[in-house]
């Protein structure tokens, strides 16, 4: 029997979908067949996507790291479309520094929109969902291959990544009697806006010559596991983090 990732019926919200991954994700779920909510902190932006992806999408401005403004933008992406029944908890800054270098705010603010975010955008999808009494909800947070190896001078940074992926295993403990999947994909590096500038240095160079591909992946990379893991057909797939790194921790 073959499987479907149509997505069509569905309703999504992905948080950081202003550039990089999350606007890819935004395109990927609304061109799948999904009304998706693009939230992020710029509103401009999204407004662009929103209008390029046309009456599948809605614009929300939000914050992940305010509860005041994940409540509102769910309200926002109900408002358009209904119950939110796929989450994309995306959003996320690169915390940079040597450990011993990071300024407290810094460290308090990549904690803050990486893990505590990923929390409050995966529950209140949740509480609503629970509420709403449906029990098909699919939840993907994105972490990191820094989660589970070793990356000088990203300390923070890594810290939340592997916050999230225990996050994940511990949500989806939580409510896997209430109908939800929940799962973390962790990515190996990718060219973003985040690290444009690094990998364009001599460092940054050498860092992906020591890549056994020496290269650095494609965006596309992750289509296909996003589309599955917020699909029907992983119903019998939940509390795993999923490692697509094209061989760069081998």
């Amino acid at each position: 029997m073959g499987f479907s990732f149509d997505l069509t019926g569905r309703t999504a919200i992905v948080t950081g979908a202003s550039s990089g991954l999350g606007a890819r994700f935004g395109q990927l779920l609304a061109q799948s067949g999904a009304n998706v909510a693009l939230a992020a902190r710029r509103k401009d932006r999204l407004d662009t996507l929103a209008g390029e992806l046309g009456a599948r999408a809605t614009a929300i401005q939000m914050d992940v790291a305010r509860e005041a403004d994940v409540i509102a933008g769910y309200d926002a992406a109900e408002a358009a479309f209904g119950t939110v029944d796929t989450i994309v908890a995306n959003a996320g800054i690169d915390g940079a520094g040597m450990a011993t270098d990071m300024p407290e705010d810094e460290i308090e603010r990549t904690l803050n929109v990486n893990l505590k975010g990923a929390l409050l955008t995966a529950r209140e999808g949740a509480k609503r969902l629970m509420a709403a009494g449906q029990t098909n909800g699919r939840i993907v947070m994105i972490a990191s291959i820094t989660a589970f190896q070793p990356s000088p001078g990203l300390a923070a940074y890594s810290a939340s990544k592997a916050g999230v992926v225990q996050l994940g295993r511990t949500l989806a403990r939580e409510w896997a009697r209430r109908g939800m999947c929940v799962n973390t994909i962790s990515p190996g590096y990718i060219r973003t806006d985040i690290n444009a500038d690094w990998f364009d240095t001599d460092m940054g160079k050498k860092q992906v010559k020591r890549f056994p591909k020496q290269r650095l992946m494609g965006q596309e990379g992750l289509d296909a596991m996003l589309l599955f893991l917020c699909s029907d057909a992983a119903e019998f797939v939940t509390g795993t983090d999923f490692v697509l790194d094209d061989g760069q921790t081998l």
